[in-house]
């Protein structure tokens, strides 16, 4: 049965709202942290409106990802994913993924998690979450290293390229 969505329409847009204002100060302060704190009621927002099994799962695992992330920084847990499976890249759902830093990776597999919601979900305000959430990620990265948020945007705009062609 469809989640209701009477007061569906503010709330997505009170998290767009926070989500934009956590990436903002975020960026300014260079703290990812504040990024993903404001990205958490987001996500769970949107654990709750998915129904379908992969849209679902996807949202879990994006969750997961979400707390892994965080334990990851505030611990300053770092470690190449590059070195461990010896790529630089990885398919994840059909969709490659760039390998290093795990505090790269992770958000890098949100914004996989985030398209994957999008593009297979029906419902208008689960798509709005994806939207936020694939942004949300994008912010951490570029938060984290700058350089490499170029590089990912570049990957992503190639992947793009081929799934159209």
């Amino acid at each position: 049965m469809a989640k209701p969505f009477k007061r569906a329409a503010p709330v997505c847009l009170l998290l767009t709202i926070v989500a934009l204002a956590g990436a903002v100060i975020g960026v300014l302060r260079s703290d990812p942290l504040v990024v993903i704190a404001c990205l958490v009621p987001t996500v769970i927002y949107e654990v709750y409106r998915t129904e379908g099994v992969s849209t679902k799962w996807a949202s879990w695992v994006l969750l997961l990802v979400l707390v892994a992330e965080i334990v990851l920084i505030v611990g300053d847990i770092s470690v190449n994913v590059a070195d461990i499976l010896g790529s630089t890249q990885k398919t994840v759902a059909g969709y490659t993924v760039p390998l290093g830093d795990v505090k790269i990776v992770a958000p890098a597999i949100m914004a996989v998690l985030a398209v994957i919601l999008f593009t297979r979900t029906r419902g208008r305000y689960t798509r709005w979450l994806a939207a936020i959430i694939f942004l949300g990620a994008f912010a951490i990265i570029y938060v984290l290293d700058p350089t490499i948020f170029a590089t990912v945007v570049r990957f992503g705009i190639e992947e793009g390229l081929e799934k159209v062609r």
